[in-house]
């Protein structure tokens, strides 16, 4: 669906994009991650076609943003951090508006917009100015313009952010709704947003991408890594060494003593034999009570840490200029609209 190739952007002397290459598939649901400044929007940005590239190259459905953005542009659908509404429409009013931009016929438009209504459950608001409409219905109304000419791929930049819970679980619902049927890529700051929406994840970190990897594959990667942690009741000494000796354990960390002389340890074992029958036996045996035994595996939290924790010389500071406003171009600039227009006349 994209392919995106030794994507760059620089400001002076900053890197926000330093050579990103990915992949994203038809049919799946993408999460988007990195810290603040990573460079997540720069990105959905460029792919969109509002923000143009020092280098590389973004093809959208074979079709490159840079060179084709008509054809590009027509595959994608995008809602920003803010939503781009005007509030003294009502949404029918805003999202014929958007209809007419986006180039869909006179006569498709009407039917278009009662489905992007339907599919985001704000027809019974559709009469109601966009001012007067809480937080949660004027991100379904950005969703639904998104939506609209009936785009193959939706970009969703914190489409959550600032909602309530309720409302955030209703949007987290209508994203995997539109998962059935579009490639969605999703960013969000909120961890487990993405873990309960999103199949595939992508995280970016000072202008590079560190992770592409079904979250599957990222958790059991961690599990790989588990440890299995361990509360004694007895001598930590002679604890150590028992442990120790145990067949499928490899290594042990002492942590900590209770004052109840409760010890702590860490153990790394072998993931082909499970020792914990072993444990509890040996350390009976010794008359030494085993208080807790569990495994502790890596969170996505933990991941997402580890990946983005080093720092990259140089790309941690601010940018040295903004943008210019020559380098933002809108989704259908006016020029591509004459040319939409001149199409259809010739057509007609």
């Amino acid at each position: 669906m994209i392919q995106v190739r030794n994507l760059t952007k620089k400001y002076g002397d900053f890197f926000a994009l330093s050579d990103v290459s990915f992949d994203i598939e038809r049919g799946k649901i993408y999460g988007f991650l990195g810290p603040n400044g990573a460079g997540k929007s720069t990105t959905m940005n460029i792919i969109t076609g509002c923000l143009s590239a020092t280098g590389g190259s973004v093809l959208v459905d074979g079709k490159d943003i840079f060179d084709k953005p008509i054809e590009a542009k027509r595959k994608i659908g995008y809602l920003p951090e803010l939503p781009p509404l005007y509030t003294e429409m009502t949404p029918a009013e805003y999202l014929a508006f958007v209809a007419h931009a986006k180039g869909v016929s006179y006569e498709d438009a009407p039917r278009k917009i009662r489905e992007s209504m339907e599919q985001t459950q704000i027809t019974h608001v559709a009469d109601k100015l966009i001012r007067n409409l809480s937080k949660g219905y004027r991100q379904r109304v950005g969703i639904a313009q998104a939506l609209l000419g009936d785009p193959e791929l939706i970009i969703l930049d914190e489409p959550t952010v600032g909602l309530d819970p309720k409302q955030i679980l209703e949007i987290r619902e209508l994203i995997r709704e539109l998962g059935k049927t579009k490639t969605v890529i999703l960013s969000s700051h909120i961890l487990a947003e993405i873990r309960a929406v999103c199949e595939h994840l992508l995280i970016l970190s000072h202008g590079r991408l560190v992770a592409n990897a079904p979250i599957r594959a990222l958790e059991e990667s961690a599990t790989a890594d588990a440890r299995l942690c361990l509360e004694i009741k007895g001598e930590e000494a002679e604890a150590l060494s028992i442990l120790k000796e145990i067949e499928g354990v490899w290594d042990v960390e002492p942590e900590a003593i209770d004052k109840d002389g409760i010890c702590r340890f860490s153990l790394k074992t072998d993931p082909e034999r499970d020792p914990r029958d072993d444990i509890f036996y040996t350390l009976a045996e010794h008359k030494m009570p085993l208080v807790e035994m569990l495994t502790k595996s890596a969170t996505l939290e933990d991941i997402f840490l580890s990946l983005t924790s080093q720092d990259v010389s140089g790309e941690h500071e601010a940018p040295s200029e903004a943008p210019t406003a020559e380098e933002y171009t809108p989704l259908f600039s006016a020029k591509e609209n004459e040319e939409t227009e001149e199409k259809e006349g010739d057509e007609k």
